[in-house]
């Protein structure tokens, strides 16, 4: 099997150009076609295991023997039929394209940047893959959610987004967001927000991120500072950048001074895990083997939450692409200079002893993985507890823009600023990976 590297993508993913109306007409209209033909697959899939398993004939033999049979030309002649229609419904969109050009030049709207967001997600690689124009460009945007174009001086913090999300879920227009509040006790920072392509795997797109961060500093020689906040899949993003920057021999990486991470899965989540456990199980069952192959499609962004692997070598040597359950990851430390901290939250009103509820965390991410702590010295983040808070009666996503994470972020990144006191202590006496581990 052809090994996969970060050197096998299809373009470059640093254009500066957003994804604007036209192309989400055009990226619509190739999804159309594609989409049909990989259903109809599936579907054949199914049916040729329920007809040939039992009768013994599941084996490369019976395959051949189908592939030559009638029921398999029945189901080339639907395809060419999907494909049709798809194909019209393409040409229908991309006649509608044409004849308005001005969609091209229109930048997207709040729900259309959210639907691309999901899009992107959920099968960003295979968007990339297919040179489908709705597979997003890593860029920054500033506060008032335009592409960042002009002159950045002094502190820059940039934010980050998670699986599925955009640059709009951090707010950027409105005055309690995050950034604003940042900006308003530091009016000479700059806020950047970044946007990409979260289907792409996570060390892919953080060696994007440092080749831009690397542009961005050698454009601007008088930025200062640099930090990072990312919510959940942002953090890790954030940690591979930091890390390839170090591999590369990045002049920005002297500029980066902290990182916040909100609710990431820096050792993985268990609902991943669970989910490669089910469809691994679902494929050695008779008759729903072929149903396992849904596993296939989600993005190989989401596969990487599995254990929270933030390196090429972490997943390019794998026979398959959906990796395998065992955690194989590399160490990726955060450089030694950088000042971390780590939020998680948890949707207890207030701390437990359960093993259960503690692993489940805020519905997506651990207790214990939101702070970067692992029984395995090697995989441990080493993050002060002073750089650690856990929120209560809190989800992974309210995490992003809650008030009080929002107050204790910035008491850590705002000399002097003020935060009220925790309601709760975190209780240390359970230890909900060894219930992960378990699953």
């Amino acid at each position: 099997m052809t090994r996969l590297t970060h050197l096998h993508e299809p373009f470059c993913t640093l254009s500066k150009e957003p994804v604007n109306q036209g192309d989400l007409v055009e990226g619509l209209a190739q999804l159309a076609t594609s989409g049909l033909n990989e259903i109809t697959e599936l579907v054949q899939a199914i049916h040729r295991e329920i007809v040939l398993r039992p009768l013994g004939l599941y084996d490369s033999k019976g395959q051949r023997w189908w592939s030559k049979g009638l029921t398999s030309r029945v189901y080339d002649t639907v395809k060419d039929v999907m494909h049709h229609s798809g194909t019209g419904v393409a040409m229908g969109l991309r006649t509608w394209n044409f004849l308005t050009p001005y969609h091209k030049r229109k930048p997207l709207l709040p729900f259309q940047h959210f639907l691309v967001g999901v899009l992107n997600g959920v099968a960003g690689d295979h968007l990339v893959r297919l040179q489908n124009p709705l597979a997003l460009n890593m860029m920054f945007y500033d506060r008032y959610a335009q592409p960042q174009r002009g002159e950045v001086r002094g502190r820059v913090v940039i934010m980050v987004h998670g699986l599925c999300l955009s640059h709009l879920s951090w707010d950027p227009t409105e005055s309690v967001g995050l950034g604003e509040q940042l900006l308003y006790r530091q009016p000479k920072s700059t806020i950047l927000y970044l946007n990409y392509n979260t289907g792409r795997r996570i060390s892919q797109n953080g060696r994007s991120f440092a080749r831009l961060l690397e542009e961005l500093v050698t454009k601007n020689p008088d930025i200062t500072e640099l930090d990072f906040i990312g919510h959940s899949m942002g953090g890790l993003v954030s940690r591979s950048a930091l890390f390839y920057g170090k591999q590369m021999g990045h002049s920005w990486l002297s500029k980066a001074d902290n990182l916040v991470c909100l609710g990431s899965p820096h050792h993985g989540a268990v609902l991943e895990r669970l989910g490669f456990l089910f469809l691994d199980k679902l494929g050695r069952i008779p008759f729903a083997g072929a149903l396992a192959r849904l596993g296939e499609i989600r993005s190989a962004g989401v596969i990487d939450l599995r254990h929270g692997s933030v390196r090429d070598d972490d997943w390019e040597h794998q026979e398959q692409r959906n990796g395998q359950y065992n955690d194989c990851r590399k160490p990726a430390p955060i450089p030694s200079h950088i000042n971390a901290y780590m939020v998680a939250a948890t949707i207890e009103d207030k701390p437990s002893t359960s093993k259960a509820m503690e692993a489940i965390g805020d519905y997506l991410v651990s207790i214990r993985s939101a702070l970067g702590e692992h029984d395995n010295p090697d995989y441990q983040l080493r993050v002060p507890e002073d750089h650690k808070a856990v929120f209560y009666g809190m989800n992974h996503f309210e995490v992003q823009y809650h008030p009080r994470v929002r107050d204790q972020v910035i008491a850590w990144l705002v000399p002097g600023a003020h935060v009220p006191p925790p309601r709760y202590k975190r209780i240390e006496s359970v230890d909900p990976e060894e219930m992960a581990a378990g699953f």
